[in-house]
């Protein structure tokens, strides 16, 4: 379809106005696509052979295929769905421009409250799910682990074993089989999804109510269930779901419909308010709203402006406060297990960060080390999803046995590698009680004698933002064996990578976050005798170069760590960490979620244009043949063409005697086009008709974008055969004002302009004035590498220079 959702089959042949030397086809003469495939046989050729103006027949590119033909499906959550694209920009038709001329001082200003009022309702819904995300996780995980304690205690160990991993197992079942059965693309951490989204790829159910319950509660049980995975990225993609719930008036399926939200009834809004919903998700992982703010400028949106970050801002302070509150509620021992855990915070403020020459040295030493195994876990990862994406595409059964098999693997890893590591006597100058009995902390018992603790077990049996707080830990030089950080590394690294990609919400942070943490202790205790930074600083220190190496992201990382730890004296150190771990990773591979975006199939596109696409034109790639529709169109051929295609914009071109030469109106899109044909407000005679004529017979509203799955569909329709004779009007409905670009207009400057105004459509017109209006429209999948390369084999993208054809 335009816009991503690519039929398998070339297109109808387009209806152009009759022209000397041109090649035309009519709708009319194909019996409801009865003649597609004699067309279908005509057009497959390996060149495209194209009329001059004398009529003479040249081959002025060697094009494999004329039609767009890749595939384009999205895996999501191993089921593989079609992609429609979003389309940002404003029609501005005739209903558009009535709606703002009519519209008074009252209803702007009720629109203006709406959009801030809703941005409100994201953060402190966002604020309460992350909250009580944190609230469920340390309770369930809690009493679990409080369970299994006491009976090590008791010295059963075997039945604390069977005590800890089954109910991992339970907690992972049940994670699995809701994910597989009710909301599959609620799998993995969902801000690849979120970024495609907000770059204009619209892949199935990625936001929709089921998805939202599944990622809230399949993140809780998944977490619980001990693997090694975060709630940082699921809590992105919940922000952004509620954000989508909300803006597109709640759910007519689950009976949540609000009709006053009318307003934001289009593409562009939505994507303001997700936007928001993802930077208010960073927040409520963290607890840090500016860096919630900098990680939807950074990594998520596609699109940016000054009254959006403001929203986004306020959306996230929201955040904060609601957490802040509730956190307080929480500090007089009324929720649980819950206390102050959670919501990953370390104040290392008491830490005195002076550095020298030396612990610059080290520090550089951190972000190469945290840029090259940033780049092998993207590779290993690339190359493991890849295997699972062939387990899960067997359905939801082999899914769930996989979640089971990682979960055996997790809790054996866990419960078993501690007893490699030796006790080690409590301190005599501990801040905390040694052994902590009963509760979370830094010196775990498990199987030691009395006054001892085992340095491992304080690692992997904690939940995973207490294993951090205790890595981040200040004053803890010799608390921590180099065997114990070892072992804790190697298996923090390898579980990480089995645990992303099973049917579970699962986010990276804290994968990153923890395997950079233990090996930034290392070499904090490696270089203890030429250092004088607490081991906890290079912890932190680690866990910045690591998520430099895998994300790739610079200024949200920063400030979100700064926020976490409080201290601003590591400003310079964690800035210098992370450039130098993006850059040394940049040299291997692609950002993590960049190559899942990849992966999934998801064409999104990129902020730069490939080199090799200076080497052609618009009009290399446009696709045919076209569809147009004259200004004043038969109700037949408009059925016709809806029914045996699946493009959803059709260029409107006004051709004798309603003109005195063909000139193109403006562009149509499918969904008007169906409310146009349900109001059968049709005429016998193909004249144009007055203004008032539509106007007075609908409203803007009936044109309004409805939520998921609510839209119209020609399949829903019926027409006689005397109304298929007759006529309708389309300029009231055309878009008057399209995008267009002059078909020489160079391929790498067409495809910035397509994503920087985050187009669906972007029409192609001739340079020379005596040749039909429109040559072609551009869509989002005219410029994926699959299809250029398919056009012209000759060019090879990673090797653009070797290309010799041009514009």
């Amino acid at each position: 379809m335009d816009g991503g959702q690519q039929s398998p089959r070339p297109q109808p042949p387009r209806r152009a106005p009759e022209r000397e030397g041109s090649h035309n086809y009519d709708i009319e003469r194909m019996d409801n696509g009865a003649g597609e495939a004699e067309w279908w046989q005509n057009a497959s050729s390996d060149a495209l052979l194209r009329y001059d103006d004398r009529g003479s027949v040249h081959e002025p590119l060697m094009r494999k295929r004329t039609v767009n033909t890749t595939s384009q499906i999205a895996i999501v959550g191993a089921n593989v769905c079609p992609i429609e694209s979003l389309d940002y920009e404003v029609v501005e038709n005739n209903f558009f421009k009535q709606d703002w001329r009519s519209r008074k001082k009252k209803q702007i200003f009720q629109y203006i409250v709406m959009k801030w009022t809703l941005v409100l309702l994201i953060g402190v819904l966002t604020g309460l799910v992350g909250f009580f995300n944190n609230l469920a996780v340390e309770n369930i995980a809690g009493l679990k682990l409080l369970h299994t304690s006491e009976l090590m205690l008791e010295q059963r160990y075997f039945t604390a074993f069977l005590v800890y991993g089954g109910s991992n197992l339970v907690l992972a079942t049940a994670a699995a089989a809701i994910c597989a059965y009710i909301a599959p693309a609620a799998a993995g951490s969902g801000i690849p999804e979120v970024k495609a989204y907000l770059n204009g790829v619209d892949a199935y159910s990625i936001l929709a109510p089921s998805t939202l319950f599944v990622k809230i509660f399949g993140s809780i049980l998944a977490v619980s269930a001990g693997f090694v995975l975060g709630k940082e990225g699921p809590m992105v993609h919940t922000g952004a779901c509620i954000a989508n719930l909300l803006g597109q008036g709640g759910s007519r399926k689950y009976r949540l419909t609000w009709n006053w939200l009318r307003y934001f009834k289009n593409d562009r809004d939505r994507r303001d308010l997700i936007t928001c919903g993802c930077a208010a998700g960073v927040a409520a992982a963290f607890r840090a709203p500016v860096g919630g703010v900098l990680f939807a400028l950074e990594e998520a949106a596609s699109w940016w402006r000054s009254a959006l970050l403001w929203r986004a801002f306020f959306t996230t302070a929201v955040v904060a406060v609601v957490l802040k509150t509730l956190i307080e509620f929480c500090r007089s021992g009324k929720c649980g297990l819950f206390g102050q855990g959670g919501l990953i915070m370390f104040d290392l403020s008491s830490t005195v960060a002076a550095y020298s020459t030396s612990d610059l040295i080290a520090i550089i030493l951190l972000g190469i080390i945290g840029g090259i195994f940033g780049g092998i876990f993207n590779f290993l990862l690339d190359k493991i999803l890849r295997v699972y994406s062939i387990v899960n595409e067997r359905g939801a059964p082999s899914k769930i046995l996989l979640t089971v098999a990682i979960s055996i693997i997790t809790s054996m890893c866990s419960y078993g590698l501690p007893w490699l590591a030796a006790c080690t006597q409590c301190p005599v100058d501990a801040v905390e009680q040694c052994p902590t009995v009963g509760r979370s902390g830094n010196f775990k018992n498990f199987q030691c004698p009395p006054g001892y603790y085992n340095g491992l077990a304080s690692l992997f049996f904690n939940t995973n933002d207490d294993a951090i707080r205790n890595l981040f830990s200040n004053g803890t030089e010799t608390e921590f064996h180099m065997y114990s950080l070892f072992i804790f590394f190697i298996a923090i690294y390898c579980l990480g990578l089995l645990t992303y990609g099973i049917a579970v919400p699962s986010g990276l942070f804290i994968p990153v976050i923890l395997a950079g943490a233990t090996y930034g202790r290392i070499v904090g205790t490696l270089l203890g005798s030429i250092s004088n930074l607490d081991p906890g600083l290079f912890a932190l220190l680690g866990a910045a170069s690591f998520l430099g190496g895998t994300m790739r992201m610079t200024v949200s990382v920063c400030v979100i760590l700064l926020e976490l730890t409080n201290d601003l004296q590591m400003l310079p150190l964690v800035m210098l960490v992370l450039l130098i771990s993006k850059t040394i990773a940049d040299t291997f591979n692609k950002g993590v979620y960049d190559q899942i975006v990849v992966m999934k199939g998801l064409p999104f596109m990129e902020a730069h244009a490939e080199p090799y696409m200076r080497h052609l034109v618009a009009g290399d790639v446009v696709s045919g043949p076209l569809i147009t529709f004259s200004g004043v169109e038969k109700v037949g051929n408009i059925v016709t063409a809806l029914r045996i295609t699946g493009h959803n914009g059709f260029p409107v071109v006004d051709e004798p005697p309603l003109t005195e030469s063909a000139e193109l109106v403006g562009l149509v899109i499918r969904s008007h086009l169906l409310v146009l044909l349900q109001g059968k407000m049709f005429m016998k005679e193909p004249v144009k008709t007055s203004g008032s004529f539509l106007l007075d017979g609908f409203g803007a509203f009936d044109f309004a974008k409805a939520g998921s799955g609510k839209g119209l569909k020609i399949e829903e329709l019926y027409f006689t055969d005397e109304e298929m004779q007759m006529y309708v009007d389309l300029h009231s409905i055309a878009n008057t004002s399209p995008y267009t670009v002059v078909e020489t207009m160079s391929l790498a400057k067409a495809a910035i302009l397509f994503r920087e105004l985050g187009l669906r459509h972007l029409l192609v017109v001739p340079k020379t004035p005596d040749r039909p209006p429109i040559v072609g429209i551009l869509t989002r999948h005219d410029f994926v590498e699959e299809h250029i390369h398919g056009l012209f084999p000759s060019i090879n993208p990673h090797n653009f220079h070797s290309a010799s054809m041009g514009g």
